[in-house]
Parts: structure tokens; sequence; C-alpha cells
């Protein structure tokens, strides 16, 4: 019998043309009509049931077992792009100006896709299967929309699972651990008021750049000196703005900087807020000026139930052998809004190598030269059929080479 991940690839060239597809019509998040019009037709060619529209854009494809069995998992893939220009050069390049996919939604769509088609053909577990499509992973919350609006009241399941791809890691190695796995995800601004000035006579105004300066610099001391060194809290600048640049001769009377935070315990997570918070206020006063502070609080922790990060690592594991599974992965400070599907469901999120070039390199996901690689396609749709057969009983997979 030929392995799993032999047969998936047999129909590799399809798979490839949609993933290439996707790649060359990227949609931002909530405006994925394309992409889910796609999904939505090939589900339906392959005899799955189908539902659109919830969370606006999002599709779900439900197949049943021929086995007698009412037990019900999902397995979810993101479809959205994000603002970026493509700079690959490649010859499916995005042909929307300033949108990519730069993160892999379009190779995790095909991946959940190819298992669907698989696993349609081959229906031989108990229960069902829910095939989430989900929009506007990428800072919308396009999962949490799918939750408010009943998406495990529809679809009533007793598990739910993720997987993403993973650059920099080898082609085909899987990496998972229970309990938290992705960060909390913050975001935060602090707008400085002052009186602003001539610059030619500083001491006759109030001077916003100055508390934002000292801000900037102090605010690392947040996680060195009110975090303990064993937890993990990251706080990061990611926009500064103040006045004019045709105007440099004017003190401006405001100064915004803004950034984001990472954290997996709420412990920390209120540290973090309350002292940067703190911190505004006090080198506000000490410069005679005044600080806003809006700190709000944007995905949770992702966190794995141990029980089902056994089950995805038992499935990796049949598929790849265990040697190729890292079952106590390093948590990553990225967020991913997967975390509100587990806040309904028990499950397990799971990151596969995306590989890296013959001399070690790679492009990161949310960079302009970043692609999806298509040699994963086989792999992680053979997961996904895997981990079916793990948690329902045998979809298909006998054979497989360990």
């Amino acid at each position: 019998m030929k392995n799993l991940i032999d047969r998936l690839a047999e129909g590799q060239d399809d798979l490839v043309a949609i993933r290439h597809d996707l790649h060359r019509h990227p949609e931002m998040g909530f405006e994925e009509s394309r992409t889910a019009a796609l999904v939505a037709s090939r589900l339906r060619e392959w005899g799955l049931t189908v539902a659109e529209g919830i969370a606006g854009t999002g599709v779900i494809g439900t197949l049943k077992g021929r086995r007698p069995g009412q037990r019900a998992i999902a397995l979810r893939a993101d479809m959205d792009a994000l603002p970026i220009q493509e700079a690959t050069d490649l010859p499916y390049a995005s042909a929307n100006p300033g949108v990519m996919h730069a993160c892999g939604h379009d190779g995790h769509t095909t991946m959940l896709l190819g298992a669907a088609r698989h696993l349609a053909e081959n229906p031989d577990f108990a229960g069902t299967v829910h095939f989430i499509f989900q929009p506007a992973e990428e800072g919308l919350g396009g999962g949490r929309r799918m939750v408010e609006e009943g998406l495990f009241d529809r679809f009533p399941v007793e598990a739910v699972f993720g997987l993403h791809n993973e650059p920099g890691l080898p082609l085909g190695r899987f990496g998972i651990r229970p309990g938290p796995m992705l960060a909390n995800v913050d975001t935060w601004s602090v707008t400085f008021r002052g009186t602003g000035g001539h610059g030619a006579v500083p001491h006759r105004a109030t001077d916003p750049t100055q508390p934002m300066a000292a801000f900037i610099t102090a605010l690392q001391g947040v996680i060195g000196r009110n975090l303990p060194a064993r937890e993990t809290g990251v706080l990061s600048v990611g926009h500064v703005a103040a006045g004019d640049a045709r105007a440099p001769n004017v003190i401006p009377s405001e100064a915004r900087v803004s950034g984001t935070g990472r954290s997996f315990r709420p412990e920390v997570r209120d540290i973090m807020g309350r002292r940067l918070r703190e911190l505004a206020g006090a080198l506000a006063a000490a410069h005679g000026c005044t600080a806003e502070v809006d700190y709000r609080h944007d995905y949770p922790a992702l966190v794995n139930t141990a029980e089902h990060v056994a089950l995805a690592a038992g499935a990796a594991g049949a598929l790849a052998g265990m040697g190729m599974v890292d079952p106590d992965f390093p948590p990553i400070t990225a967020g991913e809004d997967f975390a509100y599907m587990l806040q309904e469901r028990p499950g397990a999120f799971m990151l596969v190598g995306n590989g890296v070039a013959e001399d070690g390199s790679f492009h990161h996901v949310h960079t302009p030269k970043y692609d999806f690689n298509d040699a994963l396609i086989p792999i992680g749709a053979a997961y996904w059929v895997s981990l079916v057969g793990h948690v329902l009983g045998d979809a298909g997979t006998e054979g497989q080479g360990a």
C-alpha cells in the first residue's frame, strides 16, 4: 500500500493549481468573496454539504462518515491575505496591488481542501467532520465573529483542530505543545499632549516629544524590572508620530506612540498594561504634559488541551514518524485568533515546517518575499486525514509509513 502522502500527492497538480489561483487573487479579511466561492464550489463538487455566509465570507463543509457514529470534530483553515506589496516575481504573484498571501493562508485553505476531497472519496470513519474555512484571521477577529454567530451551535463538535505552516522549520516537521502555545495579543497607544511652540524658544513650550522619547527608552524596563525572569512578555513600539515634516521649526503640541504587547499568562498581561499606563502618566507629568493611554486586549492566548495534543501528535507521528514530531515545541509570541475557537471547544493547534533553502535561508511570514511551499500541500492534507483517522476511526490511512 502506497504511503498516504504519496497517494495525496497523486492529486497534487490540481491542488497546486488551486493554491496558485488563490495566491494570485488574494483578498483581505471579510472580503474573501472569490476565495469563499471557490472553496464552496469545490466542496460541493466533492459531495460535501456546504454552508456559506457565516461571519460574512466563512464557509463550512460537512462530511459524514460511512460508519455509524454521533461524534463530530472540526478542522479549520484561514483564508485571508495581508496588506503587503508582494516582491516574489513568481508567475502566480498577486494580481491585487498592495495585497498578498504573506502568511500561507492560500496553502492552509488548499491543504484542508485536499483533505476534504480525500475523505469524501474514503469516508471510512464514524461520525462527522466539519471543515471550517475562516475569514479575517489577520487582526480582524474572524474566528471570534464565527463563534459569536453560533458556529458551534450550528455545527456541534467535541473538539476543533488548527494547522499553520512554519517557515524555518524543516519541511514536514511538526511542532505542538500542551497549554499556552501562542500569545495574548494587545495593542496600545499613548498620546502625549503639551502646548507646543516655536522651535527657537522651547522654554516657552511644553514639549510632548520629551516624555514620548523618555517613554520609548524606559518601556523595556517594564519587561526587565517588573516581570519575573521566568515569565515571557514583549512590549514593542510599532509607530511614532509627531509634528509635520514641512515645519521642523515647530514644536508639536501632540506626540503619539503605539505598539503591541505579548504575553501568555493573564497576570503578566495585567502587569504590562498597568505599568505602561503608570510610566506614561509619570513621564508626562514630569515634563509638564498629559498622557492619554489606550491599552486594548485583542486576541487571547491560544491554549491547547493535553488530550488533543496527544491525538494530534499521534496523528502526525503515524504519518511522518515520531522523530519528525516535537511534542514540546517552544511557545511563540505571535497571536492566532483560532484561540477564540479553543475557548469554546477543546482542541489543538499544530505547526508544520514550510522548509528552508539549501543554504538554510528562508523568508518568514508577513514579509514581501514569502511564499508557501507547494511540497507541503500533500503533507498537510495527509496530516488532516491521519487526524480524522485517529479521532474518529480509520479514514483511509492504512499502509502509512512511519
